[in-house]
């Protein structure tokens, strides 16, 4: 009896379809720290294998695709990033508009990531503000992380000359309406954040008329 063994290419691309069918998206160097060469990677690319979403970004090319796909590709290229301000709003449901780039959250002494896709919009946020009321979705195999609703409504007050007043009115009054969060959360928020005496009258307007 022959036993024939598997081709080291063929192996790594079952490797690295395993991976990404596991995960959704990776990187070269998850694939890498796998067992996959980059030349691998590369045939794979060119036959139609595997999908490149950005430089260093893979995924297979029949995955289903989640209506919040460029968070999770975020995700991947900004691991320590947190998904905030008006993306943050879009995912939670309390905009309408659609940001055309990704607003992430890093730390003050965090490495600036310079991304070609998705694009992002990068805010640097003090460690405490980074680490408080991150909630972790998975889309699409990835963990993202985002800011909790009420956090997100202060932090959007705390930048609302970056995102625009108007938008973070629009968020503090459908979170409300929907009933996702109450005006003592936000209220709280709104403190930690510095800013308690800004959110405070849209806050007491609000609950008044409501």
């Amino acid at each position: 009896m022959v036993f024939v063994s598997m081709s080291r290419p063929s192996l790594q691309r079952r490797q690295a379809r395993g991976l990404l069918a596991k995960h959704g998206i990776a990187r070269l160097s998850e694939l890498r720290a796998a067992g996959v060469t980059a030349a691998t990677i590369s045939r794979m690319e060119k036959a139609g294998e595997v999908v490149r979403l950005a430089r260093g970004l893979y995924q297979l090319p029949d995955a289903d695709l989640d209506v919040h796909h460029s968070l999770a590709e975020a995700a991947k290229r900004v691991p320590k990033g947190v998904v905030c301000l008006t993306s943050a709003l879009a995912f939670h449901g309390l905009t309408d508009q659609l940001p055309r780039r990704i607003w992430l959250a890093i730390g003050t002494k965090d490495w600036l990531p310079k991304a070609d896709r998705p694009p992002l919009r990068i805010v640097r946020f003090a460690p405490a503000l980074l680490t408080d009321s991150v909630e972790t979705y998975v889309i699409e195999g990835v963990p993202v992380r985002i800011f909790a609703i009420a956090k997100t409504i202060a932090d959007c007050f705390r930048h609302r000359r970056t995102v625009g007043v108007s938008v973070a009115i629009e968020g503090l009054q459908e979170a409300l309406r929907q009933r996702k969060t109450t005006p003592a959360e936000i209220a709280r928020h709104a403190e930690r954040g510095g800013i308690g005496t800004v959110v405070r009258p849209y806050l007491e307007a609000l609950t008044a008329n409501g």
